[in-house]
């Protein structure tokens, strides 16, 4: 069947924005302009806008100098699209916690070496400023923050796009909390983890770096391999 003539023209329209033929900030031709050219209805544009406008790829503003434009890229919002993937996945058969812990080995540990090549003083503060006592935090507050701790990791590795790919495993949602498996002193061994990799990245040693990232994510594989734990407890 025929998509209808609104999709069409979004798909043209988000085809023009991924290519670069359109810029970020650059004014899309005027509603009517695009009626004449494409020769559909108003109507027609403006579903065809709200629809790219819902994938965060356009702004449209009101006023003498409105319109639509296209968006700046920003890792957060394009994460979120992510993370609903994220989710519908691991909320299939198919896919399972060994999947998300490989991704995470396949991220964390090279974002790990390259962060402590490249981070400044401002990437360690954010860093430590994620830290977490499991001694007097509750769940909620040491789940927030070690997501905190590993996004802001990849962000020093001064690649956005790590950031863009590590985000959405911490914003992801995977369904009921359990933590009845979870071995005792599981949250002060990853805070000892958080700890240890902080001191390399301070240090600027790559190596070590790379080493703590593998044994935490050994550890936190070992510490879960009853299936009823879920994803969003691995630290």
């Amino acid at each position: 069947m025929r998509p209808p003539a609104y999709q069409l023209l979004a798909d043209e329209l988000r085809a023009d924005i991924t290519s670069g033929r359109l810029q970020p900030g650059e004014r899309l031709p005027p509603e009517p302009e695009l009626c004449v050219k494409t020769g559909v209805s108003r109507s027609t544009v403006r579903e065809a806008l709200r629809l790219l406008a819902s994938q965060h790829l356009i702004v449209t503003t009101r006023g003498v100098t409105g319109g639509s434009f296209v968006s700046h890229p920003d890792a957060e919002q394009l994460a979120e699209g992510l993370a609903t993937g994220f989710t519908l996945l691991t909320n299939t058969d198919g896919v399972g916690l060994a999947d998300l812990l490989e991704l995470r080995r396949a991220l964390e540990v090279p974002a790990a070496g390259l962060a402590a090549l490249r981070r400044d003083d401002d990437n360690l503060l954010e860093i430590r400023s994620a830290l977490f006592d499991p001694a007097l935090d509750d769940l909620e507050t040491m789940l927030a923050a070690h997501a905190a701790f590993h996004m802001a990791v990849a962000k020093a590795t001064a690649n956005p796009l790590f950031e863009l790919v590590v985000r959405p495993l911490y914003y992801a949602s995977y369904g009921e909390e359990v933590t009845d498996h979870l071995p005792e002193g599981y949250w002060v061994q990853i805070d000892a983890d958080h700890r240890r990799l902080i001191d390399c990245l301070v240090n600027r040693d790559a190596e070590t770096a790379g080493q703590v990232a593998i044994a935490h994510l050994d550890y936190v594989m070992r510490s879960t391999q009853e299936p009823e734990v879920s994803p969003r407890y691995a630290g």
